[in-house]
C-alpha cells in the first residue's frame, strides 16, 4: 500500500497509508483529540472525519475551539432535523436545511401547518435520534440513480436540486439512519455529539425565494456547543424582547409608524422628538468644533444629476421611481453627497480652501421592501448625519484620523465602549459591480488600511463589501447585551470626483482633482434612535431622558409647593413634570418608573416647611430627602457630565 504525507498545524509531517482517515490520525495524536474532533480541514476544504486521504495534504483536526466547526455541527443538527420530521411527519416533502447565524432552519412541503404542539414533538424526537448516537455516513450515487430515488419516494424539491446542482458522475448523499439527504457536507461524525439545541418557531419561506414558487415551512432552530451557551443565548433572546425599541417606542411614546401615511415612514411624538434633538443638538456643536461646515439641500433634484453620480446604475432598485415635472424628470434624493457636491462646484476652488468639510442632517428616501422594514431600524425615509470632506491627497489620511477621532467620540458621549471595525474591499474578481480602475481602488484601500494602523486599531478585512464608488471602513458598536450595530461608516470616493469633474487650483497653479470621504457617524437618526432605545432598554441617561425629574405630591395640599419647585428646576433647564392628580403616592411612583423617569421627587408638608424634596431614583430607589439647591446643583453636574447608566 503507498503512503502520503501529512502536514500538520504545527508543521509537523506524518508518512501515513493512503486511505487513512482523519479520524484515525486524531486517535494517533491523542485520546484526547479523537474525543474532541468534530470534522478535518484538508488544505482548505472541510473534509469528513471518516472520510479517506488518498493524497499527500495539509491537515488540521478541528474541535469545538475552532469557529469552523459549529457551522458543521449546525448543519448536522439540521439533518437530525428533518430526519425526526421524516419520521413523524412521512409525507412531508424536504426542502433545504442549511446552517445559520446561532442555528439552522430546514424547509417543508406539508398541507397542515405544524403547531407550536408538533414542535415539541419534533424536538423530542431529535433528543431521542440524538441519543442513539447515529453515524452520520457519506454515500455516492451516480446521478441518475440519485435523481431515480427521489423520484421514487416523490421528493420533486430534491429532485429539483440533484438535477441543478449535482455533478456528474457520482453524486455526494448523507445518510443518518433511515434519513438520507443530497448534500455536500461535510458532517460531524454522529448525533450523539448534538445536544444543545431549542426549536423556536416556523415561517413561511417560498421554494427558493420566488415569489409563485411553492410556499414551504420553514422550521428555525438554535444549536450551540453546550447547554450553558444556549440558556445564554435564550437569555439573551428574552432580554432583547424586553428591550425591543418597537415597544417601547410605543410604551414611552415616542414615536409611531402609522399605516395612512405608509410603512417604513416614522413619526415622531414629542418625547422621541425631544431626545432627537438633543443628539442633534450635541451633534452639530461638535460639527462646528471641529472645523465642520452645516449645509442644507433639497430633498429632490433632477434625475441627471443620479446619473451623472452612477446612482442609477449601481443603486437605482434602492431608489423611488422618478417624478416627472414639466417634462424634466426629478428625483427624490436617496443620498445627499450629489448635493454637496454641487454646493462644492460652485465656484472655482483653491487648494488653500482644502480640506472642506459640509455636514447635512439630511433627510433622504430609499425603496425598501414591506418585508425587510423593521421599525427604525429599516425604514423608507431617514435623516442621516452626512458629511463629505473634499481635500487634498496629503490630507486624505489625516481627514480619515479625524472621522475616526469623532466616531469614537459619538461612542463615548452616547454611552457605548465597545466596538468592532471592518475594512470593506472591493471584489477585484467582478469589477463590472464598481466604478474605478484598480489601481485607484488599491491606492484607497491602502490608505485606510495605513490610517487604522497608524491608530492601533483593530480590524478585519470583508471583501466585496465595498461602496460601488469606494472602500469603507465600518465601525460597529456593541450595544449593553453584546449585540453588534452597524453605525459610524467612513467611505474613500475617488470616483464622484472624476464623474462630476471637480477641480482645485493647486500650488503650481494648474487644475487638480480632489478627493473625497463620505462620512456618516451616527448613520441615521432613526435607526442610532432604535439602537439607544434597545441599549438603555428605555432608560435613558439622565441629559437625554424627555423628563428628568417627576414631582409627586403627596396631596393637593401641596399643589403649591409642588409649583415651586418645578419652577426652581426649570430655571435651572432641568426637564420637569408635576404628577397632580388624585392617585395615592404608590401609583404616582410606578407610573413614573413604567416611564422610566430619572428622579421622583416627593413633596409633603415636611418638605415643604423645609424647602426640601424627598427623592427617589429609578433604579436605586429611595435616596432620602435632600436640601432642593443641593439636589438642582447635584442633577445639574450629572446633566452636564452627561453620565451614562
Amino acid at each position: 500500500m503507498s503512503t502520503i504525507e501529512i502536514t500538520l498545524p504545527d508543521g509537523a509531517k506524518r508518512e501515513v497509508a493512503s486511505g487513512t482517515t482523519p479520524a484515525e490520525i486524531a486517535r494517533q495524536i491523542s485520546p484526547r483529540l479523537e474525543k474532541e474532533a468534530l470534522v478535518a480541514r484538508v488544505d482548505a476544504q472541510l473534509w469528513d472525519l471518516s472520510r479517506p486521504l488518498e493524497e499527500s495534504t495539509s491537515l488540521a483536526i478541528l474541535t469545538p475551539k475552532d469557529p469552523e466547526a459549529i457551522q458543521v455541527l449546525r448543519h448536522s443538527a439540521a439533518h437530525l432535523l428533518a430526519a425526526a420530521v421524516i419520521e413523524l411527519f412521512p409525507s412531508v416533502k424536504l426542502g433545504i436545511g442549511p446552517p445559520i447565524d446561532n442555528g439552522f432552519f430546514y424547509e417543508f412541503l406539508r398541507e397542515e401547518p405544524f403547531t407550536p404542539e408538533d414542535l415539541e414533538r419534533i424536538e423530542k424526537k431529535m433528543r431521542e435520534l440524538a441519543s442513539q448516537n447515529i453515524p452520520n455516513e457519506r454515500k455516492l450515487l451516480p446521478k441518475p440513480e440519485a435523481i431515480k430515488l427521489y423520484r421514487d419516494s416523490k421528493q420533486e424539491f430534491k429532485c429539483e436540486l440533484v438535477e441543478e446542482k449535482a455533478i456528474e458522475p457520482m453524486v455526494s448523499f448523507y445518510t443518518t439512519g433511515k434519513f438520507i439527504d443530497f448534500c455536500r457536507g461535510p458532517h460531524i461524525p454522529s448525533t450523539g455529539r448534538i445536544h444543545a439545541f431549542k426549536l423556536m418557531n416556523v415561517a413561511g419561506a417560498y421554494w427558493k425565494g420566488h415569489e409563485g414558487n411553492p410556499q414551504m415551512q420553514r422550521i428555525y432552530a438554535v444549536c450551540f456547543y453546550t447547554q450553558q451557551e444556549l440558556d445564554e443565548y435564550l437569555h439573551k433572546l428574552e432580554e432583547a424582547k424586553r428591550r425591543d425599541h418597537r415597544k417601547l417606542g410605543t410604551e414611552l411614546d415616542l414615536f409611531s409608524i402609522q399605516e395612512e401615511a405608509g410603512p417604513g415612514l416614522i413619526f415622531w411624538h414629542p418625547k422621541g422628538g425631544l431626545i432627537r434633538t438633543i443628539v442633534e443638538d450635541w451633534l452639530r456643536a461638535e460639527l462646528l468644533r471641529r472645523g465642520y461646515d452645516l449645509v442644507f439641500t433639497p430633498h429632490v433634484m433632477r434625475l441627471d444629476l443620479w446619473k451623472t453620480s452612477g446612482h442609477t446604475g449601481f443603486y437605482q432598485q434602492s431608489m423611488f421611481s422618478p417624478i416627472e415635472i414639466e417634462k424634466a424628470d426629478y428625483q427624490i434624493k436617496p443620498m445627499n453627497c450629489p448635493g454637496h457636491i454641487l454646493i462644492y462646484k460652485s465656484h472655482l476652488r483653491s487648494y488653500r480652501d482644502l480640506p472642506l468639510r459640509y455636514a447635512e442632517l439630511g433627510t433622504v428616501y430609499r425603496y425598501e421592501r414591506s418585508g425587510v422594514l423593521h421599525g427604525l431600524l429599516r425604514v423608507r425615509g431617514f435623516t442621516q448625519d452626512d458629511s463629505h470632506i473634499f481635500c487634498r491627497p496629503d490630507q486624505i489620511e489625516a481627514e480619515v484620523e479625524g472621522c475616526l477621532d469623532f466616531a469614537f467620540a459619538v461612542m463615548k458621549t452616547f454611552g457605548f465602549d465597545r466596538y468592532e471595525v471592518e475594512l470593506s474591499e472591493w471584489d477585484a474578481a467582478h469589477p463590472e459591480n464598481y466604478a474605478g480602475k484598480a489601481e485607484d481602488w488599491n491606492r484607497a484601500t491602502a490608505a485606510l488600511c495605513d490610517t487604522l494602523n497608524r491608530m492601533k486599531i483593530p480590524f478585519k478585512r470583508i471583501q466585496g463589501e465595498a461602496a460601488f464608488y469606494g472602500p469603507k471602513i465600518d465601525m460597529k458598536l456593541i450595544d449593553a447585551i453584546g449585540r453588534p450595530w452597524q453605525l459610524t461608516t467612513v467611505q474613500f470616493d475617488f470616483n464622484l470626483p472624476a464623474r462630476f469633474a471637480l477641480e482645485y487650483v493647486g500650488e503650481d497653479g494648474a487644475r487638480h482633482q480632489p478627493l473625497m470621504v463620505h462620512r456618516a457617524l451616527l448613520g441615521s437618526v432613526e435607526r442610532f434612535f432604535g439602537i439607544l432605545i434597545e441599549h438603555y432598554a428605555g432608560a435613558f441617561p439622565t441629559w437625554l431622558a424627555p423628563v428628568q425629574a417627576a414631582i409627586l405630591p403627596l396631596s393637593e395640599k401641596f399643589a403649591e409647593y409642588a409649583k415651586s419647585v418645578e419652577t426652581k428646576l426649570r430655571e435651572n433647564h432641568i426637564r420637569v413634570h408635576v404628577d397632580d392628580r388624585n392617585e395615592k403616592l404608590q401609583a404616582k411612583i410606578r407610573d413614573a418608573q413604567l416611564q422610566k423617569i430619572p428622579y421622583m421627587l416627593v413633596v409633603g408638608g415636611k418638605e415643604a416647611e423645609s424647602g426640601s424634596v424627598s427623592v427617589r431614583h429609578r433604579s436605586k430607589g429611595d435616596l432620602g430627602p435632600q436640601p432642593l439647591d443641593q439636589f438642582v446643583t447635584a442633577l445639574r453636574a450629572e446633566i452636564a457630565a452627561k453620565t451614562s447608566n
